[in-house]
């Protein structure tokens, strides 16, 4: 990635850029920009285009509340991957709960699901009135990617619990983050100053953004689902967990054969999900 193009874009050629790069920084290059005068700033360059609208689209959408300020945006072109210029969130990623904290965590979730859209799916693309048709076609997609991981009898199986257990009644479709945990979470002080990386999130139903809740926000959850429910009713999401964890670990597992990590550096990863799997479906 030739850097030297985004620092004459956005008249950034005197400034500083430090490379961001942590686990968590899997399908985006992120950069910590200093400018002359001290003021920081973080670069967000997308290698997928429709990663790079959908940043925008829910960045522009949410302006103002819980996420960063949009500075200046270079949308894809031939060659040139899609960047983003926002403002660099003062503080540092979650670490360490209390209860108010989540508390305001549970309040902010509730307010990113108060944000109803038209229908379900990639809002870069056509949307659809029918839940099902979204999650079964990047389901699909997911299995496609493991075939040659999984078993043919495994594959089977996971197609079947999916059409059986897929939910007859949700909470949507509204802005879904998908990836609401630590490692998106700004704070500073004890307080929360904003949600980040929303390249993968998604007009869905809110019992989605439940799917790992509990294996992080524990012993607070009661203060996260009070202050969910001071904001909207809390939806019933407990009984989706397991149905929404399989879909979730196919797609982590499609994205790792695809980005051949499966076995290098996360080889973890890969073996955490594909665990869940077989033991889930071994019952």
């Amino acid at each position: 990635m030739d850097i030297a193009f985004y620092q004459e874009r956005l008249n950034l050629k005197e400034a500083s850029f430090t490379r961001i790069d942590h686990e968590d920084a899997m399908v985006a290059l992120v950069y910590k920009i200093t400018k002359v005068d001290g003021t920081s700033l973080i670069l967000k360059i997308s290698e997928k285009k429709n990663d790079y609208f959908r940043e925008y689209l829910f960045l522009k959408h949410l302006e103002g509340k819980l996420v960063p300020k949009i500075i200046q945006a270079t949308p894809p072109q031939t060659g040139v991957h899609g960047a983003i210029l926002m403002e660099c969130l003062q503080g540092h990623l979650l670490t360490e709960l209390t209860p108010a904290l989540s508390k305001e965590l549970g309040q902010a979730l509730a307010f990113i699901h108060n944000n109803f859209l038209s229908g379900y799916g990639d809002p870069v693309d056509d949307l659809s009135n029918d839940p099902k048709d979204y999650f079964s076609l990047k389901f699909e997609e997911g299995l496609d990617e493991c075939k040659n991981h999984l078993a043919p009898s495994l594959i089977d199986t996971c197609r079947k619990y999916f059409k059986s257990h897929f939910p007859s009644k949700v909470d949507g479709p509204c802005i879904v983050h998908r990836d609401f945990r630590p490692g998106n979470i700004i704070v500073l002080n004890g307080a929360l100053q904003g949600i980040i990386d929303w390249a993968g999130a998604r007009a869905s139903f809110a019992e989605e953004d439940f799917t790992s809740i509990e294996d992080w926000i524990n012993p607070y959850l009661n203060d996260f689902i009070s202050g969910y429910s001071s904001i909207r009713p809390v939806p019933s999401y407990k009984p989706l967990i397991p149905f929404l964890r399989l879909n979730k670990a196919i797609a982590t597992i499609g994205f790792l054969i695809k980005r051949n990590t499966w076995d290098t550096k996360d080889a973890r990863l890969y073996q955490f999900n594909r665990k869940f799997i077989e033991e889930l479906l071994s019952d």
